[in-house]
């Protein structure tokens, strides 16, 4: 959609392009985040598209700009008074206390750009707002459409409409800035108002064409939708919502911009602060120490046979004089990986959990959780899989459609487990036979249904071969991701994981994230205890990557 200048409304008088040819344009933010509009006359950068164009972060599911988990913290001097007497788990949890709103920015928990402000009309909060929203917007019509009109409603309106576009201007875009205070002078429009003289559709025109200028991309088309509205009631509404939107983006790119300087500084203050309850308890750092141990004792200790792993019956043993293959050397990076992965087989009555880890307590039993439901998934899709074969499979509509009821119908996995897959396989079995009757091709019979069923209610018995197997090879995806990253990780999927490869990548992320500033804040810590544990010779071929 070709930019309008803001001469082209109210100010057109002026000269459209000559009246900002001498400003800079504003930069151009990162690919990843929201851009902004440069100013009329300035050349705009090339529009990323697809994923890219719009400032989502990730926020995650929370949608706001807290972390899951964390609250928040009772102020500085508290800790100090408090912290003395704790034990070396609660002094921990106590430590990260009064940095909850940094970390909740650093951890990209942005607010998605998606949402409308007036809020969730799901919530009875939401529906309270939206009652109140009707009723404002009903009166503001009845006075339009009065003889003759009145607009002290449109006027406020107006004002608050000038006020969030003069938010959204860079501090140097004056130009701007004067246009918009001349445009829409509150003094102006209500002598207009007195005369019966406000044009509130030549007005709005002009509004849409100053946030044709400085909305973000992803905005174009639901500005452009408003020109098309003829009812100024509907317009100034509709304008209202997407004001929201633009502000939102301007709070996300704003804390985007930020973020580097906010870890930076949230790393130094978590860290400081651990020194000082360190040095008044120098046993802070006992749990971690058992935990590192055990890690590196997990690295050196001969691998079990498996439901992965073949039979040691079944494999001939070295003779006496062929050399056995010995342990790879233990390194920093390997024994933290698989520390950080033991956590997520942590058992709950287990109370030395480390201390450099309390605060992220929750947040990785939510990932031990998350993992579970997809080992679970993974293998109702496999065990379906098997007897429905590459035709259905062959369809992404079934496999999104057969994902969707699995998670759907394994929310209550947890609680009530066989529960749950009996349920779970009478729907499954359906929709299988439905989708081969559809498609034209013989229906499962009565004994492959039967079979289908009894494997997929098997599912939920805990020594299941087919979860075991599914554990295991998402925990190496995990182990991979942690050394690789998480796109070279999904490049090579073991078998089994491919359907689920979107949940793994989401899954993935969150863990890296989470392992990696740990490691940023508590590395010194952590080398300090590895060095214990590690030969200096092998301490020296690898060092951890965030540190």
């Amino acid at each position: 959609m070709t930019s309008r200048r803001p001469g082209q409304g109210l100010g057109a008088a002026r000269g459209p392009g000559r009246r900002y040819s001498n400003e800079k344009p504003p930069p151009v933010p990162p690919r990843d985040s929201v851009h902004l509009r440069p100013e009329a006359g300035a050349r705009r950068s090339p529009r990323p598209r697809g994923l890219h164009a719009v400032s989502s972060a990730a926020c995650g599911p929370e949608g706001a700009l807290q972390e899951p988990g964390r609250t928040g913290g009772a102020p500085a001097l508290g800790l100090r008074s408090l912290s003395s007497g704790l034990s070396p788990r609660a002094a921990a949890c106590a430590l990260r206390a009064p940095s909850a709103s940094l970390c909740a920015v650093r951890r990209r928990c942005l607010r998605s750009s998606s949402q409308l402000p007036e809020g969730s009309t799901g919530s009875l909060e939401g529906k309270v707002k939206e009652t109140m929203h009707n009723a404002f917007w009903d009166h503001l019509k009845e006075q339009l459409s009065a003889t003759p009109p009145d607009f002290s409603c449109a006027l406020e309106l107006l004002k608050e409409i000038k006020e969030i576009l003069l938010s959204l201007l860079l501090p140097r875009q004056n130009r701007l800035r004067s246009e918009i205070e001349d445009a829409l002078d509150v003094d102006l429009l209500k002598q207009e108002a007195e005369h019966g003289a406000l044009n509130v559709p030549h007005l709005s025109k002009y509004i849409l064409n100053m946030m044709t200028l400085l909305c973000a991309p992803v905005r174009d088309e639901a500005v452009q939708k408003l020109e098309s509205v003829t009812d100024p009631v509907r317009l100034l509404r509709g304008i209202f919502q997407v004001l929201g939107l633009m502000k939102m983006d301007m709070v996300n790119y704003t804390i985007q911009s930020l973020q580097p300087h906010l870890q930076e500084h949230s790393v130094q203050y978590e860290r400081a602060k651990f020194q000082e309850l360190l040095d008044k308890q120098p046993g802070l750092l006992d749990h971690t120490t058992k935990w590192l141990t055990q890690a590196a004792a997990d690295l050196t200790a001969p691998p079990l046979p498996g439901p992965d792993t073949p039979d040691s019956s079944g494999v001939a043993s070295p003779s006496p004089s062929e050399p056995v293959d010995s342990p790879e050397p233990l390194s920093p990076t390997m024994v933290l990986s698989q520390g950080f992965l033991n956590l997520l087989l942590w058992d709950p009555e287990n109370e030395e959990f480390p201390e450099t880890l309390q605060m992220d307590r929750a947040r990785l039993q939510e990932l031990e959780s998350q993992l579970h439901r997809l080992t679970v998934l993974a293998s109702v899709l496999l065990v379906a899989s098997s007897f429905s074969g590459n035709v259905l499979f062959g369809s992404p509509q079934f496999v999104d459609k057969l994902k969707r009821v699995t998670k759907a119908l394994t929310e209550e996995f947890d609680s009530r487990p066989e529960e749950a897959m009996l349920t779970l396989s009478e729907q499954v079995s359906q929709e299988i036979h439905q989708s081969l009757k559809s498609m034209g091709l013989a229906p499962l019979s009565s004994d492959n249904t039967a079979s289908l069923k009894g494997q997929l209610q098997n599912i939920a018995a805990k020594e299941n071969c087919v979860c075991s197997v599914i554990d295991q090879r998402i925990h190496l995806f995990l182990k991979c991701c942690l050394v690789l990253g998480v796109q070279r990780s999904l490049l090579d999927l073991p078998g089994g994981l491919t359907l689920i490869e979107a949940e793994l990548a989401e899954l993935g992320q969150k863990f890296v994230n989470l392992t990696r500033h740990n490691q940023q804040v508590f590395g010194p810590y952590y080398m300090e205890i590895l060095k214990t544990l590690i030969s200096p010779a092998q301490a020296l071929e690898t060092e951890v990557e965030s540190l």
